[in-house]
């Protein structure tokens, strides 16, 4: 279970704080942001708000001044805290802003992953409706493991994060039905080689490496997926795509709010 050490709920209309709600399984979108150092870093932030703006406008969530409500909340909660490596979610249902916080836990190199048969509701978008897969994430060890998504034995995403194959110096992705991440994104545009394809679960035997890429996990390689006969060839890209995230990390600006 994810320990919140900080959990807040403010109305739309006035700010004013109200009991706290997860807001898990309403109806509602949300982003989780990477926040980092002493000097409060948080990594991608434009993109991350941005994409939950754009968001919120679809599911008819984006109330007036939500954009300078969510960064003065913000401001606020993380004003009196200092040396972070942490996971900063924001959430909005139609009346509620939810802000909480909680320490990131560091994937290990002998990550797994298990096959879920499961696409996400809406899955382009990275809505509230994730009751089944946090059902299936508060059973496993994040350190060690996440739930990789299928559907018509077609790989999608994982519980958290976003994937990405490896083959004959070729990068591949799912081709739909997955949310585009604020670090799949960066990815994208940094190497500008990434293709899209139907990963199968038949087909998983042909890649020498697989990586999630997320706001919570960075860059991990997958050691092996259970149950079937997948395991981890190499770490050359691992390594490479990592020295990449790490730049980013450091060349981030401070959150000045």
């Amino acid at each position: 279970m994810v320990t919140l050490l900080l959990k807040k709920s403010y109305q739309h209309k006035d700010l004013n704080e109200v009991k706290f709600k997860d807001l898990w399984n309403s109806y509602g979108v949300f982003t989780t942001m990477r926040v980092i150092g002493n000097n409060k870093k948080i990594l991608f932030f434009n993109e991350h708000i941005d994409n939950l703006i754009k968001s919120s406008k679809i599911y008819k969530l984006n109330t007036k001044d939500l954009k300078k409500k969510i960064f003065k909340l913000i401001k606020i909660n993380l004003s009196k805290r200092k040396n972070f490596d942490h996971l900063l979610r924001v959430a909005v249902s139609k009346k509620i802003i939810s802000i909480s916080l909680r320490k990131r836990i560091k994937p290990k190199l002998n990550f797994t992953l298990r096959l879920v048969n499961y696409k996400r509701i809406d899955p382009e978008y990275k809505n509230l409706k994730y009751k089944k897969i946090l059902n299936y994430l508060e059973k496993l060890d994040n350190s060690k493991s996440d739930i990789a998504l299928y559907k018509n034995k077609r790989i999608l995403e994982t519980g958290t994060s976003n994937l990405l194959f490896f083959k004959d110096n070729e990068i591949y992705s799912p081709i739909k039905n997955f949310y585009k991440g604020t670090t799949f994104n960066f990815f994208f545009k940094k190497l500008r080689k990434i293709k899209k394809r139907n990963i199968s679960i038949d087909s998983l035997k042909d890649y020498d490496e697989i990586l999630l890429i997320g706001s919570g996990k960075g860059v991990v390689s997958v050691n092996r997926i259970d149950k079937i006969d997948w395991k981890r060839k190499s770490l050359k890209n691992y390594r490479f795509l990592s020295k990449i995230y790490a730049k980013a990390i450091a060349n981030c600006p401070r959150y000045k709010g």
